[in-house]
């Protein structure tokens, strides 16, 4: 500021600060103004503390058109008080050019460095903003994940307890079979919590399940389950594909017969569940969107879970209906 004050001055004036004789006058006032610089850093920096204070979680245009206000008033009392009372005391004394000069020029300079100091504050807070944002919804998510799966187990234990229920009625031997075959699908569901798990862990849950189910199922049920060997460690999150398997087993009728099918492709794999229904019989079977818990709920956790890395397909054709889920699979 001091240099830029000098060189207009100068070039209205036509003096050349730097061929007076006088040097120690030169000398005071590169003093003056370093003393000045320190005192103008102090007042500012005690400033900006104030506006985070009083606008703690304000970052908007009307918030910075505030700030700028009160740097200008701020800057207008600050130069006047000590640099024009400087200026009048020196040389020839104070002039109205030397007036423009003292308020104008430092303006500017107070202007770039509000700008710099400010913008790495509301750049801060900014990316603070964002990361508590993401925080937020990464919680909501989670939570909504957590109400979904508690929402599902009641639908399972209505439907295994059933299978049990009608069993005892007939044998009781193969009753007590199923209630450990069913509390071992319990121990899956609750103690193994992890956030994914290996696919070779959900196949075998299936294969407890359909065990489970064939129980209750009639003599005739034509069921043929293929699982390919390949998919072994990989990483998916539980209880995905178990809504199809239950779907089928649900509505299974007509020809009466059930296939399952998981088979490894790209980066990924597919499951697939064909069941008969009744031909000529209207049956309300569930879509992905609408209707029934099990589907539903499976449709909303894939958008939760594997957003834009999905593709799940229902089909309901004449005596049969289908279910298909395309998964790719977790980096």
């Amino acid at each position: 500021m001091y240099f830029t004050i000098r060189l207009l001055l100068d070039s209205v004036t036509g003096m050349k600060f730097w061929e007076r004789r006088r040097w120690g006058m030169t000398s005071l006032e590169l003093g003056y103004c370093m003393l000045i610089s320190y005192l103008f850093v102090g007042v500012f920096s005690r400033l900006f503390r104030w506006f985070d204070e009083r606008w703690p979680a304000d970052f908007s245009y009307r918030r910075v058109a505030r700030e700028l206000l009160y740097v200008f008033l701020a800057n207008l009392v600050f130069q006047n008080l000590f640099l024009t009372t400087f200026v009048a005391l020196t040389d020839d004394g104070l002039q109205w050019y030397d007036l423009a000069d003292v308020n104008m020029i430092p303006l500017l300079y107070v202007l770039i460095y509000y700008g710099i100091v400010r913008s790495s504050t509301f750049l801060k807070a900014y990316i603070a903003g964002k990361i508590l944002l993401e925080k937020i919804t990464n919680d909501k998510l989670q939570t909504e994940l957590k109400f979904l799966k508690a929402q599902y187990h009641p639908h399972f234990l209505f439907n295994a307890l059933n299978t049990i229920y009608f069993q005892m009625d007939e044998n009781v031997g193969d009753a007590k079979k199923s209630v450990e075959k069913f509390s071992e699908l319990l121990r899956y569901q609750l103690y193994d919590q992890q956030q994914t798990v290996p696919i070779s862990q959900e196949i075998h849950y299936l294969q407890n399940f359909i065990q489970l189910q064939e129980v209750r199922s009639s003599e005739r049920l034509q069921l043929t389950v293929h699982f390919d060997g390949n998919l072994n460690g990989q990483q998916v999150y539980p209880l995905l594909l178990l809504p199809l398997v239950e779907n089928a087993f649900k509505y299974v009728g007509g020809d009466y017969w059930i296939r399952i099918e998981a088979q490894m492709e790209g980066e990924g794999f597919r499951f697939s569940v064909r069941n008969a229904i009744p031909v000529g019989i209207p049956v309300e079977i569930p879509a992905a969107k609408a209707g029934g818990i099990g589907l539903e709920n499976l449709q909303r956790r894939l958008q939760l879970l594997y957003p834009d890395r999905h593709v799940f397909r229902v089909e309901k054709k004449e005596g049969l209906f289908v279910a298909e889920l395309l998964l790719t699979f977790r980096n």
